[in-house]
Formats: structure tokens, sequence, C-alpha cells
């Protein structure tokens, strides 16, 4: 089947699902694609805030309706540079702001593995597309949990990187210190080998860490050896889980990790809490800053004209915070508070290889549901905000269902020690399937 042809069909068999915002319906990134590499015949879809030249790049907003990017994101260069074939530009929460995928000015994205509930976000698309078999690999960005919240809830693969091992020139960024571009793939293996072609020094990027791409070879080294690992389980993570049925789901994926050979060694989070409040608090600060080049005068339109309201309320309290009178208040206390997270988390993983938990606290809603409180919403990140504040590695891998619902089992590993946590999502999957 040709090209266009192949490319209709995905767009009616979409309708149902809403994972695309736009799809390449002319092929214009078939140009510059190259037709070898690692990539080869497989199909991508980019998270509509990574630029991808020729194609809207919205962030699922009204702001950026009309706005086509004029270059490559670095990752999507080098997609490209190993043929990997782009498809179009996946639903998201406008501008990464929710974690439902339920705030697009395109409309909700449908949960292929949970039909009318929702499939998570902000990444929500990415997670979707990949879910549906629409394509074989996604890229999303993951601001708190943007990428690991969505592939829980719709039974995928999704995989946040070290911040700075992949380069974020490209990405229209919500929170630049926390955002990190990684891929959602339907296994482990898929997910290793985008991060293989992802990962690396890039000069265009100052958060980008000087990592050579001999030394991002994951998918090769691949190792599902559980035995003889020590992970990592706090009693906090309990008290934290609001559903039972997940409860069951990751003890029971601790029953199957120690079975497989490994070692499950009790560690404490006492500020595991704390995280949620204080992500929140640096994100809306920094999105803040992130919007005030969208004054309508450039290109788009004004953004409080025209966003959702969620988009609203943390520009709103961005700029409460960032007033010079409230700072010491909030945003000062808020990054004392992520460097006793970060340090936290980093005594608690010295006698273990990784942290095993859960990756969402609770099952996702139905869409549509009214919420009339964001901290709600805001609850589905509990345990995947820590990792960004701290800079780690981290992903989901399906652990089960609960009433026939997925979700995930999140493992978190030290700085740049994304090979080892790639490494025990593996073994899980392999072994404890």
């Amino acid at each position: 089947m040709e090209y266009a042809a192949k490319v209709r069909e995905l767009r009616e068999e979409d309708r149902e699902i809403n994972s695309f915002i736009v799809l390449d319906t002319t092929g214009v990134n078939q140009q510059s694609t190259a037709k070898k590499g690692v990539l080869a015949g497989k199909s991508i879809a980019i998270k509509s805030n990574i630029c991808v030249e020729g194609l809207l790049a919205t962030c699922a907003s009204k702001t950026l309706e009309n706005h086509i990017a004029t270059f490559d994101a670095t990752v999507v260069e080098a997609i490209k540079k190993e043929g990997g074939l782009i498809v179009g530009m996946a639903n998201m929460d406008e501008f990464a702001c929710g974690a439902s995928g339920e705030t697009s000015y395109y409309g909700p994205t449908d949960n292929p593995n949970a039909k009318g509930f929702i499939p998570g976000g902000s990444s929500s698309g990415s997670a979707a597309a990949v879910a549906s078999g629409f394509v074989d690999i996604a890229l999303g960005s993951d601001t708190g949990g943007s990428i690991r919240n969505p592939a829980s809830h719709c039974g995928v693969v999704g995989f946040k990187p070290t911040y700075g091992l992949v380069s974020r020139y490209g990405l229209i960024d919500m929170a630049m210190s926390l955002d990190q571009i990684g891929p959602i793939a339907r296994d482990v293996e898929n997910a290793a080998l985008m991060l293989d072609v992802i990962a690396g020094h890039d000069s265009k990027d100052g958060t980008s860490l000087k990592i050579g791409k001999e030394d991002c070879q994951f998918s090769r080294k691949l190792n599902p050896k559980l035995k003889g690992r020590k992970l990592g389980y706090a009693a906090e993570f309990d008290r934290l889980i609001a559903d039972n049925g997940i409860k069951k789901v990751i003890h029971n994926a601790l029953d199957k990790l120690s079975n497989a050979g490994a070692e499950i060694v009790e560690i404490s989070l006492p500020n595991l809490d704390k995280a949620l409040p204080t992500y929140y608090l640096n994100v809306y600060v920094e999105f803040f800053s992130a919007t005030r080049k969208y004054d309508g005068r450039r290109y788009g339109h004004k953004i409080e004209d025209v966003c959702g309201e969620e988009v609203l309320r943390r520009i709103l309290l961005g700029s409460y915070i960032s007033q010079k009178e409230y700072s010491g208040r909030y945003y000062r206390k808020a990054l004392q508070a992520r460097s006793v997270i970060r340090n936290e988390l980093s005594e608690a993983m010295k006698n273990v290889d990784v942290i095993v938990s859960p990756t969402v606290p609770k099952l996702p809603h139905k869409i549509g549901t009214k919420i009339e409180d964001p901290r709600v919403i805001y609850a589905y990140d509990i345990f995947t905000t820590p990792v960004n504040l701290a800079g780690l590695p981290a992903g989901s891998v399906p652990a089960g269902k609960v009433g026939g619902i997925p979700t995930g089992l999140q493992v978190i590993g030290k700085p740049l020690e994304d090979q080892k946590v790639l490494d025990v999502l593996h073994g899980f999957e392999k072994n404890c399937g």
C-alpha cells in the first residue's frame, strides 16, 4: 500500500481515538528521511510540542493553531537519519498542562485499552497511538510524569531519561528544568532502540550532557536477568496508593520480581508527599516565564486570550508567585524542598540498584467527568514528580489490570544509570509478565 493510502487509512482508524492532531498526508518528511537505519520500516508519532519541519507544532492549543515548524528538533533529525518514518503529530494536553489528555484544544484522546476512560497525559496521543497499534514508537515529553502516566493507563512502556541525556532543542517546553523527551513503545526493546537514536550530546542545547553516541547503545546491552538485583520499595508508596486494586497488582509484581531472583529492600521516603506541591510551585513559575513569548505579536494568538482553564490557572499562579514580595514565601521554599527530595532519593538508593513503585496511585477516570478541584487531577503524578525534581531516569512497564484497566510498575534509577532501569523494566517484561 502506498504511503498516502496508509495515512488515509490511519486517519479513518483514528477518528474514535483522536490520538493525532495532524498526519503527514503529503509525505513531506519522507523526502528528508534516510532509506536505511536502525529505525527503517518503523512508524513514529511525535508529540505536538516537538518541532517537525513542515508540520503543525500546536502544543494542542488555539494559541499556536497555525504554527508550522520551520526546523526539525534534534531528536527528529536523529530519527530521520536512522530511517524512522514520522507519520504525524500526536495529541496532548494543551501546552502539556494536564494529566488526563482532556485539555487539548482538539478534543480529548480516548484510551484504546480502556475505552471511555482517559489515556493519561500530557503525552496522551503518543501513548494512545502506540497502544492502538497505529505506530511502532512515539516520542513524548515528561515534565512530572507525562510519559509514564499515559504509558501506565494505556498499558504500554514509557521511559523518561536522565535529565540532559536527550537534547531538548526543538522542544516547546513547559518547565525548562524539568522537561525531558523520551520514548513510548509497546515493549522495552523498542523503547531502548529509540533511546539509542535520540540520546547523546547536542551543542545546540545548553542543558545537554557531554555524552558520546558510543555510550548510548542501550538496546544492545539490554539484560533481563533479575537475579541479584536489589530493588528498593518504600512503605510510603502503599500509604499513598488510592486504589486497593492497584496495590494488589503492585505487590503481586513485587512477588514476581522476588521469585525471579531480585531482592526487595525496604527503603524510606518520608518527604514523598511533599513532592507534588514542590513540583507544581516550580512548574507555575517556569511555565509563566515560558509563555511570555506568546503575546500575539510575532505569531499565534495572545495566550491569555484563547487558552484553556488549566493553562490560564498555571499562568496566573506563576505570575503571582513570581512577584518579588511572594517569591521568598513560595518559590524559594519550593527550590529548597526540591533539594530535600533530591537528597532523600539519593540516600534511599545508596544500597539498591533501582527503586520500584506504582506509576500512578489511582485508576483513570471516565472522559468528561466533572472535576472541580484541580488537585484531584494533579494527584495522578504523586509517584512520578519526584523523579523529575531530581533529574533521574525512570520508566513504566505494564504490571497488570484492575477491572480490565491497565496499570504500570515504575522503575527509578540513579543519574545516568538509564541502562540499569531499562534492564529491570526488560527483566520484568520477560520474566514476570
